[in-house]
């Protein structure tokens, strides 16, 4: 799709400020370095972030020989912006400062079977009041909700198109909530918001080219091409985890069999557990939580059988691994969520054993292999930035598909879209 000087310039907004999130203060000749914009781009983008509140002066450094130059910083205080974590066993919602520091956060879990729209909406709608609570804040300070939900999402009609692990089909999420939640909401999966939040703050910064692997109840890999996000044409890029791992392997929801998501997702290392050892205490089966932290717990203590599960997962899962270091050639793949963050060293070590004996030597040579290092909830994290990116796109500005942003008559003002990351 062609972009249009809008996008251009929602893009460059956004670039300068996600600069200056990263390197606060800094100077406009800093800036114009680091993005490669003119100088004369750089303060009129300034310009407006000040405006905005969003940025604010800081004083002067010298320069060699010439006069002062200012400094800007990102105002912390100027607004906030609320991510939402929609996964298949719990609702996770964090509020930030515009510095990206989480301030407030809820946690809703959600039982099995508890798979109904209305019902995760409503668990949405309760963690956003609390944070919102928590934090002390205006409503009027909160600049927009990022959401993320696994699957495959319509980010312009802010429709869940599919997620095969609750069997929807074009649920119109985004209208339910506005039901619900007075804030402007952007909507994508958890594949781009965990790249995205990788190449703010995590292993994926300063990377030309980085897959992001989602290892969770479901399974994905955010990309991160040409420094950066790639979306593919219909928004569903990344969709790794419904490869064919296993020719007719373990059926999977999506209706196919053998894919990689039923080997090393959640339920799938579950059920590696129960073949290896079906009376294991280890095994919770109503409870994935419990089953994937046992069984870091027993790697610890050396336990036979939650090492054998754990190597016979990284071997399903290094394959397949494999197969991303010799298509894309990446410069890093990043192992994130809660399924990696809990198996955490034991299950890198034997990844990248298994990796070796897969990928082309050349390729996996340039490619590191590292857990994610960020300290909060990733996927949250990046769905704020997607609230973000709506704000800049939002400011003086139609929306992106070209209609007038109007207060809908029987629920908050909605927006549909943002540019892409």
């Amino acid at each position: 799709m062609k972009r249009t000087s809008r996008d251009i310039r929602t893009a460059n907004r956004y670039g300068v400020l996600r600069q200056i999130i990263a390197h606060s203060p800094t100077s406009r000749q800093e800036l114009a370095a680091a993005t490669g914009l003119s100088l004369a781009t750089i303060a009129t983008l300034v310009g407006e972030l000040l405006d905005l509140g969003m940025l604010t002066e800081v004083g002067f450094e010298d320069s060699a020989g010439g006069r002062p130059r200012g400094l800007v910083a990102v105002n912390a205080s100027g607004g906030a912006l609320i991510g939402v974590d929609i996964a298949e066993t719990y609702v996770r919602v964090e509020l930030f400062d515009l510095a990206l520091s989480v301030l407030a956060r809820a946690d809703e879990d959600m039982r099995p079977g508890e798979i109904r729209p209305e019902q995760v909406v409503g668990h949405v709608a309760s963690a956003v009041g609390s944070v919102v609570a928590q934090a002390g804040i205006e409503g009027a300070r909160v600049l927009g909700v990022g959401v993320s939900v696994p699957g495959q999402v319509d980010r312009e009609a802010g429709v869940s198109e599919y997620a095969p692990n609750w069997d929807w089909h074009d649920v119109p999420l985004l209208d339910l909530l506005a039901e619900h939640i007075a804030y402007p909401l952007y909507l994508d999966n958890p594949l781009r918001a965990c790249a995205v939040a990788e190449l703010w703050f995590g292993a994926a910064r300063g990377r030309g080219d980085a897959v992001v692997v989602n290892l969770g109840t479901g399974v994905g890999a955010g990309l991160v091409l040409g420094g950066g996000l790639h979306r593919g044409v219909s928004n569903s890029a990344g969709e790794w985890g419904h490869t064919t791992l296993v020719l007719d392997g373990r059926p999977c929801h999506c209706g196919n069999r053998g894919c990689v998501e039923t080997y090393v997702g959640a339920p799938g290392i579950m059920l590696n557990l129960r073949e290896s050892s079906p009376e294991s205490t280890l095994l919770h089966p109503e409870d994935q939580t419990a089953t994937i932290n046992a069984l870091a717990r027993g790697v610890a203590a050396q336990n036979p059988v939650a090492t054998a599960v754990v190597q016979e997962t990284a071997r399903y899962l290094g394959a397949a691994i494999a197969d991303l270091v010799n298509l894309l050639n990446p410069e890093v793949i990043v192992l994130s969520s809660w399924v990696a963050a809990s198996l955490g060293e034991p299950l890198l070590y034997e990844v990248r054993e298994a990796v070796a004996r897969h990928a082309l030597r050349r390729p996996l040579a340039s490619t590191e292999i590292v857990l994610s290092s960020i300290p909060t909830d990733p996927v949250c994290l990046g769905a704020a930035t997607f609230a973000l990116e709506g704000a800049l796109s939002s400011v003086g500005l139609k929306p992106a598909s070209g209609r007038t942003a109007v207060p809908r008559r029987t629920s908050p003002t909605r927006s549909r879209t943002a540019p892409s990351s």
